[in-house]
This record gives C-alpha cells, structure tokens and sequence, in this order.
C-alpha cells in the first residue's frame, strides 16, 4: 500500500483533533510554553529522558526484537509488549521533535521506523513476541498478548509523527498495520477484544488523520463487543479486562485502571464522531462517579496493587495507593477528550490536578528516573536505586531508572512533550487559557482573523497571573480564564487596571470568566487566584484516612516528609484550630537556584506511646504530647533527598 505524504499540520500538532465540540485544541505552533514549572520538564523530557528510554531499550534488546525481515524470532528479549514501549517513545520523539526540531531526532525516528518497516509481515501484521518460528500463533493469547495494544501505541506514534512533520514511512507502516486488523476483526472476523484496550482511541485517532472511515468503524466495532465476557475465566475477574459489563450499561470506572481509562477515551473518540450523545454521557457518568468515590486526593487511579485496579468506593488506602503513572497520563487522555467535547472546566481541573500531583510527582530530578506506582504513604525509607539497575516487577517503591516493566516513562515523555496542547483551546470568537504558565499563545479565530495573547506568571507558587494581548486586528472577542474550583470566590480580575466582575453571570456554571472587548495590542487582563494553604478533609465514608486531615495550596497536594526516617510520621497529630502557615520565605539566589523549595508549616504535636506487648485495649492508648511545627513540601517534590518517609493525610489532635 502507498500511502501520499502529507503536509505537516498547520497548528504544530495535537495529540487529539475531534470533528466537533464545544472547543477546539490548539497545536504545538499556537501555544509554546516558555518558562516556568512546566518548561524546566520539558527540557527534561528532551534532554534526558528520550535518550535514557533508548538507551535502555537498546540494551535490553527491546528495539533489537525488530532486526529482522518480516518473521518473528524464538529469542526475543523482553515482555510480550515491550514492542509498545518502542512506539511510545517514538510518539514522545515526534512530539519533541515537533516541539524543538533537531536534525538528529528526526533521524533516529527515521531509524526506528525502519526497523518497524523490516519487521512487518506482507499482510500488515507486526508484533515480535508471536507468528515466527518458536513462537505462539498471532492472536493465539489476546487475554494477555498485547498484539492489538501494541499496534494502537504504533498508531498513535504515526498520528504524532503525521501531525507534526506530515507523512512518511511510518504512516506507511502504521495504515497497513490498521488495514490487517480491520481485515482480521472486522465485521466477519471473530467477536472478541484485545485484553488490554489501547487500539480503539488509536484507530479513531488514525481515522481522523486519515480521512479512513474504515478505521473509526472498527473502533467502533470493538467498543460494541466489549463487555461481553469473550475473554476466557481470569483470577482478576472479566471486569480486569473491561470485559464484564456492555460499556453503556456501566456505572462506573472498575478493573485494571489504565485499561478502563484507555477504553473511555477510545469511546469519547467515537462518540464524538458519530455524534452518539448517549454513548459520551455514559462515559461522563462513568467518570463523575469515579472522581466522586474512586479517585485519591492526587487525581491518582487504582488502590490495589495485585491487579493495579480500582478499589470499591471509598476504598482508598493511602499506604497502598497504585495510582500508577500510567493512569493518571490515561486520566489527563480522558479529561482533555471530555472537556473539548463539552467545554465544561471541571475537567480542565482534574487535568491540572493531576498534572502536579501525579504527572510531576513520577519524573526525577535527573529526568532519568521515575515513579511506576504513586503512593500517598510511605512507612518505611525509600532505597536508593543505582543508576544501572532495572527494578523487577511493577508494584510500588522508589523512583529507578528502569523498570521490568517500563510503561510510564514513554507516557510521562509523550505527554509532556505535547504539553502545550493542553494549555488552551477556542471556540468561533474566544480563546480560552485552561491551564496557567508561562506561555505564547497565536492562533486565528474561526473568521481567519489572527490574535496573540502572551502569558507570563509564577503559578503554581503565585496566583497572579498576567495576560498581554500581543496581536489583534479588529473587531471584538474574547479571552477566556478557567476558574479553577479550589479558588472558590477569592479570584480577582482586572482589565488595564481596571476591576471587573468574576462571579455571576460572568462566570455562570461552567468556572471561567470570559472577557470579551475589542482588544488592542499591549492590553493586559491579571487574574489573582487565592494561592494559600488550605486543609482538606476526607469524605467520612474513606475509612482509611478517617479523622486525618491533608493540607493543599493552590493545586499543589502538600506532604510531610522525613528524611531516613528522622522523624516518626506516625506519632504526629496536626492542630486544625491553627491555620496552615504560608510558604517560608527563602533568598533570591536560594529561590532562583530551585524555586520549588519553599515550605508550608502546620501546628502539630508528636504523640509519645509506650512500647506494648498487644496493640488494642479498652480504652485509647496515648501518652504525652510535645507541641511542634510540622513542614511541608510539595507532593511532587518528596523522595528527590534520599531515602525517606512520607505521608500526605495526618491524624487530627
């Protein structure tokens, strides 16, 4: 099959592009990070991390399971997806290299690709752990073979690479991959699914790239036949594979969290192109259930670690939380395809929550390590991991270079890289700002006209955030500013100075403001949000963290940390009569040097308990209490010291 080679998109690229919806997502050219908390990852993600990740695959034989002429071979090296990671990082590669172009990261996608291309049978099929000699029959295990899942992450890795550079061999690759499983699963193929979903949001993502209609059919045929328990008898029960329930008939996220949450978004992609309203309602209900009941204070999802799955209702654990990477980059997929189709801003929050406190919480300071699992506890000291050695399994534990199993480093990469297409969108005659740092906004609005907004703020440290129109030609529009919940009725907003409403019917019910004039270049708009500590309360019905209290500041989740378990985090009762105390001034040159330092404080006691031989009694144990000051850091930034303890809910006095 030839496939045309397409132009680059005009936009830059983004990772989602629907027909139609309340907004439309702006590319990789309209918005540009350009300093801040997200900018310093960003340089991460390109200087470090794409190169650790290949490093590794190469050394591991991941990206050396290619190296052949269409057949498969017996001695492959790695787990039956580690194909997957491959794509991923090419995904994240093509984003970065949309982002900051660089003659040699477009050859090493090249490179890649020509791997893919030398592997692939004549009929399309492409996975190196089954159809070659020694190895199990294609499609022989879709419980736990990952074929499909793998092509989905290839599918999406040449959307990336589409978007950003136009067309080329690993389009190529990637159509004849989706061609043989439209071919094989197709309406006359066998009604089952892949254990893992992945290829449904890939497929429909290719067919809006594509113009195939082929390929959202199909996606739409797989989301018709899951649920109905095709996948043979499983210890974790059908619901591990989104298999148990028709997906219309759920109530709820259940099972595997990154498979359920692959699964909605695929489904809000077919939703929205075939205009099912009653499909993306479901899926909108699904998730507001589970944000209500099943989610952790982090945005994190999944409280079981044996099948990295979700927990009944308000089973929620802190010191067993899974909250995988995995699932929180899974949650941001869902929120942002649920927010450009509906425009409502509550998922603009969870995006930003989930951004801070589970996204950056994973990524080392070196952007060559990383969080698998994110816990909200940690009773014993964290080891230190040597730069060298690859940690088995895929449970909890600290941040390592190298998991067995690696999935959240490509998706941490490939999300972050493609992060400033989630900064903002636009309607016919607005652009609306949904996530706040320092950014260049250019866009035209639906009329052709061109405008430019230029963001500079300290967010998430300070509320203020300053918005300078940069280019306009004419006419009214507008410029939209998310209100995110946490600030309440504190925001305040002023327009050259001048003070304008920001509750009411300025806001209505969707949690932005929209300012609306016919702006002039150098016009400025400031939002003030009320960036302070705040506790948090559990719902009572949480039984772990009963009678435990968290503080937050902004979108920030605070945790008290204590380095090689110098202090006992356990014996520690936090006052709630004293409010939080803000963030400790530190010099200039010290906030410069890592302006993420600085600390929140709470009035606490240390609780003394004398040694016993039985742990119950008739009455409370307690013994004296010694008044204290209790700091607090940034979730995202605890464990970077050395090794340590941590816990976010503290026991109230």
């Amino acid at each position: 099959m030839t496939v045309t080679a397409r132009p680059a998109d005009l936009t830059g690229g983004r990772p989602v592009v629907p027909s139609r919806g309340a907004l439309r997502p702006l590319g990789l050219a309209e918005v540009r990070i350009t300093g801040g908390f997200w900018s310093r990852r960003q340089h991460l993600i390109g200087s470090a991390t794409l190169d650790h990740g290949r490093v590794w695959m190469d050394k591991l034989g991941w990206t050396g399971s290619f190296l052949r002429d269409g057949d498969a071979n017996a001695d492959r090296r790695g787990r039956e997806f580690t194909d997957s990671e491959v794509y991923k990082l090419v995904e994240a590669m093509s984003w970065e290299n949309g982002r900051q172009p660089t003659p040699g990261r477009d050859r090493e996608i090249a490179e890649l690709t020509t791997l893919f291309a030398g592997a692939q049978a004549a009929d399309g099929y492409l996975h190196t752990a089954f159809g070659g000699p020694g190895q199990r029959a294609r499609y022989s295990d879709l419980s736990w073979g990952h074929e499909l899942y793998c092509t989905g992450h290839l599918l999406q890795a040449a959307v990336a690479r589409t978007r950003t550079t136009g067309g080329d061999d690993l389009l190529t690759v990637a159509q004849r991959a989706a061609d043989h499983v439209c071919e094989t699963f197709g309406p006359d193929g066998p009604a089952v699914v892949c254990g893992h979903p992945e290829i449904e949001p890939a497929l429909a993502e290719l067919a809006r790239v594509t113009s195939e209609q082929r390929y959202l059919d199909q996606a739409a045929l797989f989301l018709r036949r899951r649920g109905h328990r095709s996948l043979p008898p499983h210890q974790f029960g059908w619901s591990y594979f989104s298999d148990d329930v028709p997906i219309r008939q759920a109530h709820t996220f259940r099972g595997h969290a990154v498979r359920a949450l692959y699964l909605a978004a695929g489904a809000v992609d077919v939703a929205v192109e075939t205009g099912d309203d009653d499909l993306l309602g479901a899926i909108i209900e699904q998730f507001d259930h589970t944000l209500a009941r099943r989610t952790y204070l982090t945005g994190g999802m999944g409280s079981r670690h044996e099948d990295e799955a979700f927990g009944d209702d308000f089973v929620l654990p802190s010191d067993r939380a899974y909250s995988e990477t995995c699932a929180g980059v899974a949650t941001v997929m869902l929120a942002w395809r649920l927010l450009l189709a509906t425009g409502r801003s509550r998922y603009a929050d969870v995006i930003e929550r989930v951004l801070y406190n589970v996204v950056a919480t994973s990524l080392g300071d070196d952007g060559r390590s990383f969080f698998y699992a994110n816990t909200l506890h940690q009773r014993t000291p964290t080891a230190v991991v040597p730069d060298d050695q690859e940690q088995l399994g895929f449970g909890g534990g600290p941040r390592a270079p190298w998991f067995e199993v690696s999935c959240c480093l490509g998706n941490t990469a490939r999300l972050i890289a493609s992060l400033s297409a989630y900064f903002a969108a636009a309607t016919d005659d607005e652009v609306h700002l949904l996530q706040y740092g320092d950014a260049e906004v250019r866009t035209r609005l639906a009329d052709g006209r061109p405008v430019g907004l230029s963001v500079t703020t300290a967010y998430p440290d300070s509320g203020g955030v300053r918005i300078r129109v940069t280019e306009t030609s004419g006419g009214e529009w507008g410029v939209g500013l998310r209100l995110p919940n946490w600030a309440g009725s504190g925001a305040t907003l002023t327009v050259n100075g001048v003070p304008q409403p920001v509750s009411g019917d300025a806001v209505g019910s969707v949690g932005r403001v929209v300012v609306r004039r016919q702006f002039r270049a150098g016009d400025e708009i400031v939002l003030w949000l009320p960036i302070h500590p705040r506790f948090t309360h559990p719902d009572p019905r949480i039984d772990a963290v009963r009678d435990c209290v968290a503080v937050e500041r902004g979108p920030i989740v605070l945790c008290a940390e204590s380095l090689d378990a110098q202090l006992d985090l356990d014996r520690v009762r936090v006052d709630t009569a004293v409010l939080p105390a803000d963030y400790a001034a530190v010099s200039p040159a010290e906030h410069e040097k890592n302006p993420e330092q600085s600390t929140v404080s709470v009035s606490a006691v240390l609780e003394q308990t004398a040694p016993a031989a039985w742990p119950y009694g008739d009455a409370a144990a307690g013994g004296a209490r010694t008044p204290t000051t209790l700091r607090l850091i940034p979730y995202h930034r605890w464990g970077r010291q050395g090794p340590a303890t941590m816990r976010i809910w503290l026991p109230k006095t």
